[in-house]
């Protein structure tokens, strides 16, 4: 063979390579061709269990006499909260704080001079949990009539929260995951192509937020527990392979 054919047969080699690595590097493009979209969805719900908190105390220069006051005031918010119908279970109390009353005296220029003592400050906490909704809200805003008996008490608002969270947050998953891949089929519809299977599913963020309230969305997820009617809201990031 002249040198001519061997110029020809390298040539061709170096084409028939050309065409097998083009090939195989079109191949591996198409392969790693994906998809990203992110699926969503949302419920509203209404809450089912319902906490409240509130506190009483007495004060006195004579710490019994302060205990004593104290246990008295117990008696009357227990026996208040049993006659609007709740169970003794659902009622609880904390142990008694104990704390010591100063007058503080100051100069001209306001610094501290000096203290002289004013008693004891002894105190409760109370709290609700309960399934009767209706009831302890009502409670939450009436219970304050306590103060024309002499009991010093305070009530803080009510936190609504829900007992099946855990089944409410796996159907929005599977509602979410469902917009997620309807939303890549349509890519891949608009785009010539056809969709493929899923290679990497990442879940978003949880948030729970009061219905038709003008709360912001935090990046750790917001979870509203002053609302009875909340909604839930989901997303997911998935990755599909494009055939």
């Amino acid at each position: 063979m002249n040198k001519y054919g061997w110029i020809g047969l390298i040539a061709l080699g170096i084409v028939i390579s050309a065409w097998i690595l083009g090939g195989a590097y079109t191949y591996k493009f198409r392969q790693t061709e994906t998809i990203s979209v992110t699926g969503a969805a949302d419920t509203n719900f209404v809450s089912d269990l319902i906490v409240w908190s509130g506190s009483f105390s007495k004060s006195s220069f004579d710490m019994k006499q302060a205990f004593d006051a104290l246990k008295n005031d117990e008696a009357i918010v227990k026996g208040y909260l049993q006659q609007q119908g709740l169970q003794a279970s659902e009622i609880s109390i904390s142990s008694i704080n104990t704390e010591k009353l100063f007058n503080y005296r100051y100069d001209e220029n306001g610094r501290q001079i000096g203290s002289d003592f004013n008693g004891y400050k002894l105190s409760e906490s109370i709290s609700i949990e309960s399934n009767n909704l209706a009831k302890v809200d009502k409670i939450s805003r009436e219970i304050t009539e306590l103060i024309q008996q002499g009991v010093e008490l305070s009530s803080s608002s009510p936190q609504y929260y829900f007992t099946r969270l855990g089944d409410l947050k796996v159907n929005l998953l599977a509602k979410a995951s469902e917009d997620g891949r309807k939303r890549a089929q349509t890519i891949a519809k608009n785009a010539g192509s056809s969709l493929g299977e899923l290679q990497k599913a990442t879940m978003g963020v949880f948030q729970i937020t009061g219905q038709n309230e003008n709360e912001e969305y935090s990046y750790g997820g917001a979870f509203n527990t002053s609302s009875l009617n909340k909604t839930a809201t989901i997303t997911i990031k998935m990755e599909f392979a494009a055939d």
